[in-house]
């Protein structure tokens, strides 16, 4: 598609002598007893359990009524049933087993279990290695490297998740979004009406180069009282691969121009915490309607710009562009 074209319009989861093994809550998380690497604890000293795959324990720690693993306070009835914390208030404090009324009796010598076991991550089927003490596992999945991305289209309430070559492949044929290769971008934004910013579409196009993939924003709304329009860029990868580019935008027209430098924010944060801290490019609509000269009736503004990989010079200590043709 000839990027000068592109308008946007308005749309509304056996013991033995050495090792006690386990199975996390979720059974479909595992397809094998052992990590993708091949690591095993085979470490005979006296500590923490590494835990493969079994049932027995596996129960004693699942929430009957969430199924979740559960974590302190762990509560029992006067018949030695356990539940989770969260899960005592919504069954009324009763027990979803034997229907007597509930307490408030901690089942400590269960609370001691857990803590002595370790659990491999629940993104172990998709590469993480990780073994962790059960206490520490929901941390490490929260900030997993391995977990999976959401969908980063903010158009529609897109559930999706996946790495990142199958959300490249969701956006392309399930979104239609433009996809284009090259660092350099050169957009326009056509709106015939440019007062209805509430309902005004927003534009993704996704750019792949330097071997990764960047989504342009480029969309209106309200902010206070004032409606605006606002470009930025997002970087489809981790925040940390995310602080090795940079990018510039462009918008000029009859005369002015405006320019914003920054760096892509990762898809990891989302689409409504980067467009809420004004991470980007904002136009005021008043602005954008001048820049677009005429009658101020049509909005027609030009998007440009391009994104660089910094790259660390050892001698001069200093980052240089290094741009793509």
């Amino acid at each position: 598609m000839d990027l000068d074209s592109i308008e946007c319009v308005s749309f509304s989861d056996g013991m033995d002598e050495d090792e006690i093994h386990l199975l996390h809550h979720h059974h479909s998380e595992f397809s094998s007893t052992k990590p993708r690497n091949g690591t095993t604890n085979h470490n005979n000293s006296v500590g923490p359990t590494v835990i493969a795959p079994a049932t027995s324990v596996h129960e004693l720690l699942e929430c009957p009524v969430c199924t979740n693993s559960m974590y302190p306070p762990i509560h029992q009835c006067h018949n030695g049933h356990t539940l989770c914390s969260t899960c005592k208030t919504r069954v009324h404090n009763r027990c979803p087993t034997c229907r007597q009324e509930l307490g408030d009796i901690r089942c400590l010598a269960l609370e001691k279990v857990a803590e002595s076991l370790e659990l491999p991550c629940k993104y172990y089927s998709l590469g993480c290695p990780e073994i962790s003490p059960y206490y520490s596992k929901l941390k490490h999945e929260t900030v997993c490297n391995f977990r999976p991305y959401g969908c980063p289209y903010a158009g529609s309430e897109c559930s999706v998740v996946g790495d990142i070559p199958f959300l490249v492949a969701h956006l392309r044929d399930d979104h239609k979004v433009d996809m284009h290769t090259g660092c350099t971008f050169n957009h326009r934004y056509v709106k015939s009406n440019p007062r209805e910013v509430e309902n005004a579409t927003w534009m993704l196009t996704v750019f792949h180069c330097f071997g990764q993939y960047f989504c342009l924003h480029f969309e209106a709304f309200q902010l206070g009282m004032a409606p605006v329009y606002m470009a930025f860029l997002r970087f489809m990868g981790d925040e940390n691969e995310a602080r090795k580019y940079s990018y510039s935008l462009e918008v000029g027209g009859n005369g002015r121009k405006l320019m914003w430098e920054g760096m892509p924010r990762s898809v990891r944060d989302s689409h409504r915490n980067v467009r809420d801290s004004h991470d980007g490019l904002i136009i005021q609509r008043s602005i954008a309607l001048f820049i677009s000269g005429g009658d101020r009736k049509e909005l027609k503004l030009r998007v440009t710009g391009r994104i660089w990989k910094e790259q660390q010079n050892p001698d001069a200590r200093v980052c240089l562009p290094n741009l793509c043709s």
